[in-house]
C-alpha cells in the first residue's frame, strides 16, 4: 500500500496518508477541516522519514576532532590548541 501526500488549500498543513490503492482519497485536513489535495508524488522510491536509518543516527558530526570539550592527538586533557600542536 503506497503513501499519499495531502495538502490543506485552507491553512497549508501537510501530512502523509497510507492508504490502499482503491481507497477514495481524503477530502478533509484533520487540522482545519478545509479541503485538501493529494500532491503529486516522486515516484515509488523508498522514503526514509524519523530515527533509526544512518542520516540521523550513525552519521559523523561535522564537529572538530578536538577543543574544549574533548582532548585529541593522544593527549589526557581538552585543549584550545589546534590538533597536534605543542
Amino acid at each position: 500500500m503506497p503513501t499519499y501526500e495531502y495538502k490543506c488549500d485552507v491553512c497549508g498543513y501537510t501530512f502523509d496518508k497510507f492508504q490502499g490503492m482503491r481507497d477514495k482519497p481524503i477530502s478533509k485536513c484533520p487540522k482545519c477541516g478545509g479541503k485538501v489535495q493529494r500532491l503529486i508524488g516522486g515516484g515509488a522510491a523508498v522514503i526514509f522519514k524519523g530515527s533509526g536509518f544512518y542520516a540521523t543516527d550513525y552519521r559523523q558530526n561535522s564537529s572538530p576532532a578536538c577543543g574544549r570539550e574533548r582532548p585529541c592527538c593522544g593527549r589526557d586533557t581538552p585543549c584550545d590548541k589546534k590538533p597536534c600542536e605543542s
